[in-house]
């Protein structure tokens, strides 16, 4: 079996773009407000942003990029730069913008990344010691970044 080597920018090519076949597109994309807020070059605070969900493409693209093999932590830079489309009046998030950010922000876009695309599967159904009622709770906390 022969393996064939292909550099990171030649990914495109490899993938055809599906035709849609849904009428009723369903929710891809979710708007966010971090928490301190990406500081450009001229002093501009960008905080409302939106991030889409990610493809298996975007897991395994990070796992080829030279950076993320020298620093395996460089991961979630590169993939938080691809799956968010908007920051701002920002015309472009990419590496360089999320590399910028603050602590806080990583994190909390980070658990945002993990809720939107596990799709519920941090909630669990309990029921009240005192009472027995049943209910569900979200293990991942009430809001966003905590």
């Amino acid at each position: 079996m022969r393996r064939r080597t292909i550099a990171l920018d030649d990914l495109d090519g490899l993938v055809e773009a599906p035709t849609p076949a849904v009428t009723s597109a369903p929710v891809t994309e979710y708007d966010f407000e971090l928490p301190r807020g990406y500081v450009d070059h001229e002093g501009v605070v960008h905080r409302h942003g939106r991030m889409r969900l990610a493809t298996a493409r975007d897991e395994l693209r990070p796992q080829i990029d030279i950076r993320v093999k020298e620093n395996p932590g460089y991961l979630s830079v590169v993939l938080l730069s691809q799956v968010i489309t908007m920051l701002g009046t920002l015309s472009e998030v990419h590496v360089g913008v999320v590399e910028q950010m603050y602590a806080t922000d990583i994190a909390f876009l980070q658990d945002f990344y993990r809720r939107i695309n596990s799709e519920g599967h941090t909630r669990a159904g309990v029921s009240c010691p005192s009472c027995g009622t049943a209910f569900e709770v979200d293990l991942a906390g009430g809001r966003l970044g905590e």
